[in-house]
């Protein structure tokens, strides 16, 4: 496969893309509407899903942050089938009552890390069990794959560095959808985002912890779930504003939603292009 390559970055021994493909638009889950939640799950059946993921792959990406359930296992191997080789950061599904049991099945399916689900990690938070997050980290850990945890909230990775837990990489959301403890979608089955705020002054906030933090960060909601990147001139702008403040060793996931134009191609060359200007880390 012919592919163009991206700056790298590593968690801990694994060298992935600055640029990572996210998952959410395969759920369908827009963050935006319920007509675009449904548009996303007609447009992407499991032949587009893996087609867009192998384009991902000629345009250098070499990492995927997707979902643990069934249906995106499923998904993966179907990628793998047709000779997909990027590699898997499985977020856990928190949905699933055997949380330790589908964090070693993970590691038996192929994933390439682990992290834990954001939402889970908020509402531990909120309801002053954090310290559950960090027992399933052990189980992570034991799986010897590189270990992550995902937030909102910039107040949990401050908190977690404090502490100094055994982790290799954060995954940040750029905007705090989780003020109040709140139910992922693709767990509750229940859409509940009418109420998310997209708010500067959280990717301000967000941005200057993962800039004091000692280990990789991976930036989601970049694009403040697409409501920054309606033309190319509007997405090269969010990309440039997070990458002009986060560490080197740090990366964007960025979920794609191609049915009207090749986001996957345009993204990537924009990274590609601001990586290159010296301006930027």
């Amino acid at each position: 496969m012919h592919t163009v390559s991206l700056p790298s970055i590593h968690l801990r021994d694994l060298a992935v893309s600055r640029l990572i493909v996210g998952g959410n638009p395969f759920s369908g889950f827009s963050h935006r509407s319920a007509e675009l939640d449904t548009a996303m799950t007609d447009y992407f059946t499991g032949e587009r899903i893996r087609d867009t993921l192998l384009h991902c792959e000629r345009h250098g990406l070499t990492a995927m942050v997707l979902r643990g359930d069934r249906h995106i296992q499923r998904v993966v191997r179907e990628y793998r089938n047709a000779g997909g080789q990027m590699h898997w950061i499985a977020q856990i599904a928190s949905e699933l009552a055997d949380l330790p049991g589908h964090v070693r099945h993970l590691a038996s399916l192929g994933a390439a890390a682990i992290y834990h689900h954001g939402s889970r990690t908020d509402n531990l938070w909120h309801a002053g069990r954090l310290d559950e997050a960090r027992e399933l980290l052990a189980v992570m850990r034991a799986t010897g794959l590189p270990v992550g945890l995902a937030s909102h909230l910039p107040e949990v990775i401050e908190r977690v560095e404090e502490e100094g837990w055994d982790l290799d990489f954060y995954v940040c959301s750029a905007y705090n959808l989780n003020r109040t403890e709140r139910e992922s979608q693709l767990v509750s089955g229940v859409r509940n985002d009418n109420g998310e705020v997209y708010d500067p002054a959280d990717r301000d906030r967000m941005l200057g912890v993962v800039r004091t933090v000692g280990k990789p960060c991976l930036m989601i909601k970049v694009l403040a779930a697409g409501r920054h990147g309606t033309t190319p001139e509007a997405t090269r702008a969010a990309f440039a504003y997070v990458l002009e403040r986060i560490k080197p060793e740090d990366g964007l996931v960025v979920g794609v939603f191609p049915r009207d134009h090749d986001q996957v191609a345009e993204n990537a060359a924009i990274v590609r292009e601001l990586c290159s200007d010296r301006a930027l880390p």
